[in-house]
C-alpha cells in the first residue's frame, strides 16, 4: 500500500469500529458517474460534517491495494447491482491537502511539493511508464498512454490553500492551474475515471465563471441528490437514540435544523456522535472551533448585518441573495455575502424555497450568543444580557423589574422607537424576550379558548420551565390584560402541557410612556386521554 496511491482501507476500517451510521449509499451514486460526463464531483460541507469520512469510505471501496469486502458486505451498498463490479478495481490517488500544508517547509511551495511527492510514488508503481516531468497531469497522461490505466482521484479539503493563504493570489492561481490540468484538459477523459473532492467552500469563482466548470457541485445551498449525506437524517438519529437510550426530542433541540429540498431535517453529525459517546447533550461546537472563527465574520462592518444577526437570534429568518458570493473568504462585499459564507461554514441554515437563512439549533445559537458577548457588538450584547435578566425577572414574578426592563430595551432598540398600537408593542416585547429562544418556542397569536393569545412561549422539553402566556395592551391596564387571558380561557388550549403557567399582562401608556406589568401563576393538571 502506498502513501498517496492505493493507500488501503485502514481509515474506513477505523470508522467501522466506532458507532457507524451507514452512508455507503454514496458509493452507488459515485458508481453511476464513473467514466461519464458527470464523473467530477465537488462536495462542500462545514467542518464536523463528515467530509473526510466520505473520502475514506470511497478510498477503501475503490482502491486496488485492498480487499475491502468484509467492510462493506453488511452495508447498504452491498445491495446495489454495481457493488461487486467496482469493489477494489481502480488505482486511487488520495490527496489530503491539509497534510501537504502541514508537512511542507514553506507553505508557498505546497503545490510543487504535492506534485513531487505523488509523482515519486507513481514512478515506483509504474516504472518506465513516465518520462521525467514535474507536472502531475503530464505524468498521469504518460502513464495512461503506456499502460491504459485510469485513475480515481480523491481530494480531501481541496480548498484548504484558499483558506490558509487567502491573500496569496500567486499560490492560488498555481493551485488552480494544477486542478485545471487534472480535470479540465484534453487528457482528462483519458486518465481520470472519476474525481471526488471535498471542501468547506464551493469551487472558487473568478469573475462570473467557476475555475472548474466541469465539476458537478453539491453545496450547503444546493446539495441536490446528496442531501441525505450532508449530515444525519431524522430516521438515522432516531435509530441512534433508540440504540443508546437517548432522548430524541432533546437531540433534535440541540443538533437538528439544517433543511434541504430533498431532506427536510438534517443533524450536525459530529455533535450527534459526541452526544452518543458522552451520553450527554451539550455544546460540542466549541471543541472543534472557538468563537473567534465566527467573530471574524459577524463583526464585519456590513450594512444591515448586525440587525440580521439580532433578528435571527430572536428566531426570525432573514431573506438573502446568495448569488454575489465569490466562494472565498476575502471577496466579501455586502451583508448577504457574509450570511452566505456563514451558511457554508455551518453557522446558518438555508431555506432554498424561501431564500432565507436562520440559526439552525441550540448548539449554534449558543455559539452566536457567546461570540456576541465577547465581541464588539456591545449594544447587542447588552440587549442579550438585559433579555436574560428580563426572563429571570419574569420567572421570579417581579412585575416592577419586568416593566422596567421592557422599558429599557424599548428605549435602546432602533425599531420601533415609537409605537401607538398593540402590533408595534408586540414587536418590542418579542425583541425584549430575545433570549427566550434558547429554552422556549415562541408562538404568535395562538388560537386559544375564545380568542388569540398575543404571545405564547412554550418551554422546550426537559427545561423544567413554566409556560408563558403574554397579553399586551396599550392605554388600558395590565390587570385588564390578565383578565382577558382568564375570561377568554387562553390557558385551556394548554391543558395537554400540564404544570405551571405564568400569565403575563403588559400595558403601555402613550400619555406617560410608562410600561406596567402584572404576573399571575396558574397550575394546570395534564389532561388525561379520553377526558
Amino acid at each position: 500500500m502506498g502513501k498517496y496511491l492505493n493507500l488501503g482501507n485502514d481509515g474506513f476500517a477505523a470508522i467501522r469500529k466506532g458507532s457507524y451510521v451507514d452512508k455507503s449509499g454514496l458509493i452507488a451514486f459515485m458508481n453511476q458517474t464513473l467514466g461519464t460526463n458527470d464523473k467530477l464531483t465537488c462536495v462542500s460541507r462545514p467542518r464536523r460534517f463528515g467530509k473526510s469520512y466520505s473520502a475514506k469510505t470511497l478510498c477503501a471501496y475503490y482502491n486496488k491495494g485492498s480487499d475491502s469486502g468484509h467492510l462493506f458486505d453488511d452495508l447498504e451498498i452491498a445491495g446495489d447491482e454495481s457493488y461487486r463490479q467496482n469493489l477494489n478495481q481502480y488505482d486511487v490517488i488520495y490527496l489530503d491537502i491539509t497534510w501537504f500544508i502541514s508537512t511542507v517547509e514553506n507553505i508557498k511551495d505546497t503545490v510543487k511539493y504535492l506534485q513531487r511527492e505523488v509523482i515519486c510514488e507513481l514512478k515506483e508503481q509504474f516504472p518506465g511508464a513516465s518520462e521525467n516531468s514535474t507536472s502531475l497531469p503530464v505524468v498521469l497522461s504518460q502513464i495512461n498512454e503506456v499502460t491504459g490505466s485510469k485513475f480515481i482521484i480523491l481530494i480531501d479539503e481541496w480548498d484548504a490553500l484558499f483558506r490558509e493563504m487567502k491573500d496569496d493570489d500567486a499560490l492560488q492561481k498555481e493551485y488552480i492551474q494544477l486542478l485545471r490540468g487534472l480535470f479540465k484538459s484534453s487528457q482528462t477523459d483519458k486518465m481520470i475515471e472519476a474525481a471526488y473532492i471535498t471542501g468547506i467552500l464551493p469551487v472558487k469563482k473568478y469573475g462570473t465563471q467557476s475555475a472548474l466548470t466541469d465539476f458537478r457541485e453539491y453545496t450547503m445551498l444546493q446539495p441536490k441528490k446528496l442531501a441525505r449525506y450532508v449530515g444525519f437524517t431524522e430516521n438515522e438519529v432516531r435509530k441512534l437514540c433508540k440504540q443508546y437510550s437517548l432522548d430524541f426530542e432533546e437531540m433534535k433541540y440541540w443538533y437538528d435544523g439544517y433543511s434541504f429540498y430533498k431532506e427536510k431535517s438534517v443533524y450536525s453529525p459530529n455533535s450527534v456522535m459526541e452526544a452518543v459517546k458522552s451520553e450527554e447533550f451539550g455544546d460540542y461546537w466549541t471543541q472543534t472551533e472557538t468563537y473567534e472563527a465566527l467573530k471574524l465574520y459577524i463583526e464585519m462592518d456590513e450594512q444591515g448585518l448586525k440587525e440580521a444577526i439580532v433578528q435571527m437570534l430572536s428566531g426570525v429568518r432573514c431573506t438573502i441573495d446568495t448569488g454575489t458570493f465569490q466562494n472565498d473568504m476575502t471577496s466579501i462585499k455586502n451583508r448577504d455575502d457574509v450570511l452566505t459564507l456563514l451558511v457554508h461554514l455551518g453557522y446558518l441554515a438555508y431555506d432554498s424555497e424561501a431564500k432565507s437563512v436562520f440559526i439552525p439549533n441550540e448548539e449554534v445559537r449558543q455559539e452566536f450568543v457567546r461570540t456576541i458577548k465577547a465581541g464588539k457588538y456591545t449594544d447587542v450584547a447588552k440587549i442579550i444580557l438585559d433579555s436574560e435578566k428580563l426572563i429571570q425577572d419574569t420567572l421570579n414574578m417581579d412585575e416592577k423589574a419586568v416593566a422596567k426592563e421592557i422599558g429599557k430595551i424599548h428605549r435602546k432598540t432602533t425599531a420601533p422607537l415609537f409605537y401607538n398600537n398593540e402590533q408595534a408593542l408586540r414587536s418590542v416585547v418579542r425583541y425584549a424576550y430575545i433570549s427566550c429562544v434558547g429554552n422556549y418556542i415562541e408562538i404568535q397569536e395562538l388560537p386559544s379558548g375564545k380568542g388569540y393569545a398575543d404571545l405564547v412561549y412554550l418551554p422546550k422539553k426537559a427545561s423544567g420551565l413554566p409556560l408563558l402566556i403574554v397579553e399586551l395592551k396599550w392605554d388600558k391596564s395590565d390587570e385588564g390584560a390578565i383578565k382577558q387571558i382568564r375570561d377568554k380561557h387562553y390557558p385551556e388550549v394548554m391543558e395537554d402541557f400540564g404544570g405551571d403557567i405564568l400569565l403575563v399582562g403588559i400595558n403601555y401608556s402613550t400619555k406617560t410612556q410608562v410600561h406596567s406589568c402584572k404576573i399571575e401563576r396558574l397550575h394546570l393538571k395534564r389532561r388525561l386521554s379520553g377526558q
